[in-house]
Order: C-alpha cells, then sequence, then structure tokens
C-alpha cells in the first residue's frame, strides 16, 4: 500500500463485516500500539447533533488559544476530513505511516480481525495522539458502549439528541438507544445530557455507575430571543450571547450541551468568554442545515432519520416563502421513509429521487415507488436521477431564480452535491423538460 486510497481499500477487504459492534478485538491492538492520550478527551455520542456538538468546542477551544484535535465521521467527500488538527484537515500522507503501524500490530502475534471502521478509527486516534494536543475530541460512530471510540476513558461525556436509528444494531425504542449511548460515561467523570426529553436509561446508568451528570433543563439552559441568548450552567452564564454561526434552531440545544462541557472541564481548560462568543461564531460543518450563496437558493442537509429530517423541515419552515421547494433525496436501504417523506410533504413541490454508489442504499426507483404508494401529494411532479450530481443539475435546470433546492437524506447524497466543491447555483436558468424516469 503505497498511499492512503490502497490503505482504504484494503481495509474494505479484510473484514467481511461493514460494522461489527464490540471493544475487545479493537482494544487489543490499541494496546499494541501503546495509544494513549495525554490530555483532556471530550467523547460525544448520539443520534443527532454531534458533528455540530464536535465543530463548536473545537472552534472555542482553538480561540481560546489551545491545540486541538478531532475525530469525527463519516466524511462527506474525502476520508481525511475525519481527522482535523488545530481545524485544518489532516493531511492525507501524514495518515499513511498510522495505517501502518495498526497493521503490523493487529499482525503481532495472533492475527486480530479489524473491520474497516474499528481499522480507521485506530489509525486516526493515533495520528491525533501524535501530534501531542491539549484537548481531544472524539466523535463515536454508532451508539456508544460498543463503538471502537469508547476504548478510550473520556474526561467528559457528552450525548446529545437521541432518536430511533440503527435499530439493528442499537434497539428499536429509545430507552434501549439511550442505554447504548450512556455507555461513553465513566464513573465520576461529567456527563453532559444535552437532549431535553432523554431516555430514562441514560440517567439510570449514570447513577448506577457514578457518573457526575449534567442534566439539560436542570444543571444547564438557555434562553433567548430572535436577537440573542444566553446560557447559564452550575455557577457560570453567558448572557447576550450572538446565534452560533451554525443555522438552525436545534443549534441552540447543541451549543447548550458544549458549554456545558467547557464549564466541566473548566479546572484542565479554562476558557475565557471572548472565546467563548468567537468560536461560537466561527463554527462550521459543512452539510449541516447549509446554505449555499446563489440563485436559486440551495441548501444542505444530511439529515437522514425522522428526528433529524423533522428539525431540517422546521427550519425549511423558518426560511419564508418559495414559489417551488425541489427537494433531491438518496436514503440508505434500512431507513424509516415514511416518517420522512411524510414531514417534507408539505414543503416539497417537486420530487428528485437519487440513486447512491454504496450498495446499503435504497434505489431512486424503489423510494419513489414508496412515495407514490402514500399519495400524500399525487399531484407533485417526480422524478429519478442517477447520481445527486445529475439530480441537482436536474434541479437546477428547471427552478426559477426565487426557487428552492433542498439536498438531504444522506452523507452520500450531500457529499454527492460537493464532490467537485460547493456548487455556485447562478449560472442563467433555463426551464428543461419534466423527465421522469
Amino acid at each position: 500500500m503505497n498511499n492512503l486510497q490502497d490503505w482504504l481499500a484494503y481495509c474494505e477487504r479484510i473484514h467481511p463485516q461493514t460494522i461489527e459492534l464490540g471493544l475487545d478485538r479493537v482494544r487489543q491492538v490499541a494496546e499494541r500500539l501503546a495509544l494513549r492520550f495525554d490530555c483532556p478527551v471530550v467523547t460525544v455520542a448520539g443520534t443527532n447533533g454531534k458533528g455540530s456538538t464536535c465543530a463548536m468546542l473545537e472552534a472555542i477551544y482553538i480561540q481560546a488559544g489551545y491545540r486541538t484535535g478531532l475525530y469525527t465521521s463519516p466524511h462527506l467527500v474525502h476520508f481525511e476530513e475525519r481527522c482535523r488538527l488545530d481545524g485544518a484537515i489532516a493531511d492525507a500522507e501524514s495518515l499513511v505511516p498510522h495505517f501502518e503501524a495498526v497493521e503490523q500490530a493487529r499482525l503481532a502475534g495472533t492475527e486480530i480481525s479489524l473491520s474497516y471502521f474499528e481499522f480507521t478509527t485506530l489509525a486516526i486516534m493515533r495520528r491525533l495522539a501524535e501530534a501531542q494536543p491539549d484537548v481531544v475530541i472524539l466523535e463515536v460512530g454508532l451508539g456508544g458502549r460498543l463503538d471502537a471510540v469508547n476504548i478510550i476513558d473520556t474526561d467528559c461525556a457528552i450525548i446529545t439528541s437521541i432518536d430511533i436509528d440503527h435499530q439493528a444494531f442499537l434497539g428499536n425504542d429509545r430507552e434501549t438507544i439511550g442505554r447504548e449511548k450512556a455507555g461513553i460515561m465513566r464513573a465520576g467523570v461529567p456527563a453532559i445530557v444535552g437532549d431535553p426529553m432523554a431516555p430514562d436509561s441514560i440517567f439510570e446508568h449514570a447513577a448506577a455507575i457514578g457518573a457526575d451528570l449534567w442534566r439539560f433543563g436542570h444543571d444547564f439552559n438557555f434562553s433567548g430571543d430572535k436577537q440573542q441568548w444566553s446560557w447559564a450552567g452550575r455557577g457560570r452564564r453567558y448572557a447576550s450571547l450572538a446565534y452560533p454561526a451554525l443555522r438552525g434552531a436545534n443549534q441552540l440545544i447543541n451549543a447548550s450541551g458544549a458549554l456545558a462541557a467547557l464549564e466541566a472541564l473548566r479546572d484542565r481548560l479554562p476558557v475565557a468568554a471572548q472565546a467563548v462568543r468567537m468560536g461560537l461564531a466561527l463554527a462550521q460543518v459543512p452539510g449541516r442545515f447549509q446554505i449555499v450563496p446563489g440563485q436559486p437558493s440551495l441548501v444542505l442537509d444530511v439529515a437522514h432519520n425522522p428526528h433529524s429530517v423533522a428539525a431540517l423541515a422546521a427550519n425549511l419552515d423558518a426560511m419564508g416563502f418559495f414559489p417551488t421547494t425541489f427537494a433531491i433525496l438518496g436514503v440508505m436501504a434500512d431507513k424509516e421513509f415514511e416518517p420522512m417523506l411524510r414531514r417534507m410533504a408539505p414543503l416539497v413541490d417537486h420530487w428528485i429521487f437519487t440513486d447512491l454508489d454504496t450498495p446499503r442504499a435504497a434505489t431512486a426507483a424503489d423510494v419513489r415507488d414508496y412515495w407514490n404508494a402514500l399519495a400524500l401529494r399525487p399531484e407533485v411532479p417526480v422524478e429519478t436521477a442517477a447520481t445527486p450530481q445529475a439530480a441537482l443539475e436536474r434541479a437546477v435546470a428547471q427552478a426559477e431564480p426565487a426557487d428552492r433546492i433542498v439536498v438531504f437524506g444522506s452523507f452520500y447524497t450531500v457529499g454527492g452535491v460537493l464532490h467537485d466543491g460547493v456548487p455556485r447555483l447562478d449560472a442563467p436558468h433555463f426551464t428543461a423538460p419534466n423527465t421522469d424516469s
């Protein structure tokens, strides 16, 4: 293997399953690597809001003068997006030695099988440790208790919103899923629970292990009006804050959890109020209710489950009036289509369902047939497209400057649109024929 792409292709071949939860194998390899962090670690789990929470924490700590390491997943376009140092995406070549180290460790003695996610997570965490940052922020990929990230003992656990997703791995109800997410907590360590209506199972687990529980609405909260907002926690308050750069009403909940984590770690990582204000103003996450300048309006959102799609719909409602809203949807086959389609139905005037470049995805034709069977708005035009980029080109060709195009449903969907960079929709418009397929 000569480069990162060679290693990623290798990781895809060596394990029969894309996802295999469990910590024994990955922990053994981590021990062989002597993997450790000599700085505070913040671990972030949840169904939605993890990426935004991580980005806010990273931006604030950078503004406070700390050297940061951040691991997130999945990526939108390029794998190396998963690893950031001081806010900058890691160079692909800098990751290669760490893939080599993981391979040597897993083959040393008894061979240990690692999934793609486990192998790549170990490589990135080793890269982060090599950089010797002042703080490391780790986003959980799936669940919490059995996710590869959980081999690292956190200094502050954050659990964002909880909803039904990945049922085959995590369970079919919020209580069961919450119990899995709570697995990132540690005894005596701050555990920030940002979901305003969190499952009881999270609180029960915190009490059982003796975690230092911080509950939204009890230990911290926020208030605000249309101009500004305020946050109050244990012994500290931030007043007259500007709204975060990340768009959407749900971002205040994410920001509140992030500020609670800052407060919980204040003894080890003190942060001035100005760093908080600047960090919230500068934090950016592509694909989270991202509004691209130009005409027609373009909204990119990786919303891919009923809870996140409901937040997307609420944010779209708040944007005001658009004569026509085009929606481009590509989605994984194991997702709950019906609540997502029902929630978006009143807002969408023209659907374009797209295929995605992964065997996990539902076909555009299957999603189209599902939409038609619901018979929610039979008068709405429906098309299919082979790729997200082709779907966007169709929407742009038919949209007027005052219209809106919304791309959502998966990281693959938004990533497909962003593959060649952020699109600019200010070219001359024309009306193309409706090419149903």
